[in-house]
Parts: structure tokens; sequence; C-alpha cells
């Protein structure tokens, strides 16, 4: 997943995303199953009310929750995954502090 056109999410991927976040068990299905996300399946090894990680290789994706939007994002091989996750919660924050 190198390029935007690649990093497109399928509405059966959005819908498995939306499930994640409803499910309230102690050990969420995502986290056996893995997630899907522009065809490719991640290893998630976060998963809360807000924020789903998901790993794959040296990549990966950051999904977190505002109050009127999900932000899905990637990371390549080159930017340290604690970096990105620090830089999307803080928009997370952002845009949750500004109402949406």
């Amino acid at each position: 997943m190198t390029d935007v056109r690649a990093c497109q999410v399928k509405p059966e991927e959005l819908k498995e995303i939306v499930s994640a976040y409803k499910d309230t068990s102690e050990v969420k299905k995502v986290q056996s199953a893995g997630l899907h996300v522009a065809g490719d399946r991640y290893v998630v090894i976060k998963a809360d009310d807000r924020s789903l990680y998901g790993k794959k290789g040296k990549t990966g994706i950051l999904i977190v929750k505002t109050t009127q939007a999900i932000l899905i994002s990637h990371y390549p091989e080159t930017v340290q995954p604690g970096a990105a996750a620090t830089t999307v919660e803080q928009l997370a924050d952002y845009l949750i502090g500004v109402g949406y």
C-alpha cells in the first residue's frame, strides 16, 4: 500500500471497523480475527472504545474515532509506529475539541 489509490477502504471493510467499535466484549472479536483495510489483513494490537491499531509486517494502520468521524491512517515502514500513533491521536483530540 504505497499510493493513495491503494489506500481506499471498501464498504465491507468499513462495516468491519464499525462492528469492532460496537463490540463491547472485553476481548473484541477483531483482536483474534484481524482487521482488513484496502484489501490487506492487519493483526490488531490495540482495540478499545476509541482506537484500533493494526500491524502488517513493518507497516500498520491506526484507526481513531472522534465525535463525528473515523480517522483511518496508514504508516509505512519508514515511520515509527509510536510517532504515527501520537500524530493521529493528537489530530483526533483536536477534532474532538472542536466538536468534530
